[in-house]
């Protein structure tokens, strides 16, 4: 049995770019293992970003109906978007909640990050709780097309149970969501 304290760093030797594109980057390094071995590991290189649980005074959660290319198919996500080059989470997510759904937030708590694909990227995304919403115009993009609506949180968990709701993101911060409301049962007052 291994004990704990054990270090299991791989160390890079040599890495190679294998693609590159506006927002990614594919790359193959070869690393020397803990036992001295050496491998291979091809992971994507991701800018980071930022995931947005927006809740309503009434206490229902602002969502998204948004087209997914890859899978070919429309998801119901939370707001969400990438880290721009130097930018701090919390003000991505304030940026990319205005400029996907028009609101802005009075209140903004960190439920922590994620780590989505371990496996092959070293992507991370930071978790927000917003609240104290405002509605105004939202600013998106002339490539992004969505549907913003509300739904309850009890509506949201049947979705992920249900498999309508499927973006692994945004299930893990829907239970993040719901956890933090169980310990603030005050922080929400619904209409």
């Amino acid at each position: 049995m291994q004990t704990l304290d054990h270090d299991l760093t791989e160390h890079c030797i040599d890495s190679q770019t294998i693609a590159s594109g506006g927002m990614l980057t594919v790359k193959r390094d070869q690393v020397r293992l803990p036992n001295g071995h050496t491998s291979q590991r091809e992971y994507v290189t991701h800018p980071g970003a930022v995931l947005v649980i927006p809740i309503l005074p009434n206490g229902n959660i602002v969502l998204e109906k948004q087209f997914r290319y890859p899978l070919h198919q429309v998801f119901i996500e939370l707001p969400a978007g990438k880290i721009d080059a130097g930018e701090n989470p919390l003000n991505t997510g304030k940026r990319e909640l205005e400029e996907e759904t028009g609101y802005t937030a009075s209140h903004w708590v960190s439920l922590g990050c994620q780590h989505p694909c371990i496996g092959y990227s070293n992507e991370v995304i930071h978790t927000y709780l917003a609240h104290g919403l405002i509605a105004g115009e939202h600013l998106r993009d002339d490539d992004e097309s969505l549907i913003v609506y509300e739904d309850t949180l009890v509506n949201c968990l049947n979705m992920i149970h249900t498999g309508e709701i499927t973006d692994g993101k945004t299930i893990i911060a829907l239970f993040l969501a719901e956890k933090y409301l169980a310990l603030n049962p005050n922080l929400i007052q619904p209409e």
